[in-house]
């Protein structure tokens, strides 16, 4: 099986195989953008995902859930956690975990809407008994 090696554009290789097979090669890099994973491509330029790509991250689904909860209490529309719990037939304390996600600071809120968040960090992190005061906040993360 003789093989023919050609050099493409942009650093690309191209095996030619005998039997008339291709095998191309891009060089290309992998970079974590928060918890996700990015396509560099040999010019430096991001490889933009596919828009049925971009589905929320469970820590944004989480938020979204808390700020539409506390819109609800605010509203009047329910009295209370238990009651938004028995409406979503979900539990309480799931409730309150992420009711307290909407006291985050606006610096860690957009941090989970860009999908930034340090790779350490989980939900349950920043969702159980957050700290009152910002700085103290962006301590734990």
């Amino acid at each position: 099986m003789n093989e023919i090696k050609i050099k493409a554009a942009g650093e690309a290789d191209v095996v030619v195989a005998s039997d008339g097979s291709l095998n191309v090669t891009f060089p290309i890099k992998i970079t974590r953008r928060g918890r996700r994973k990015a396509v560099m491509l040999p010019d430096g330029t991001d490889f933009h995902p596919r828009d049925w790509d971009g589905e929320p991250t469970p820590i944004q689904m989480a938020l979204a859930r808390g700020y539409r909860w506390l819109a609800m209490l605010e509203s009047g529309q329910v009295k209370n956690l238990t009651e938004i719990a028995t409406l979503e037939g979900i539990d309480n304390s799931y409730v309150s975990r992420m009711v307290n996600l909407t006291s985050l600071a606006p610096d860690i809120v957009a941090a989970i809407l860009d999908d930034t968040l340090p790779n350490h960090v989980t939900l349950f992190d920043i969702a159980v008994d957050p700290p009152a005061l910002w700085k103290e906040q962006r301590l734990r993360i």
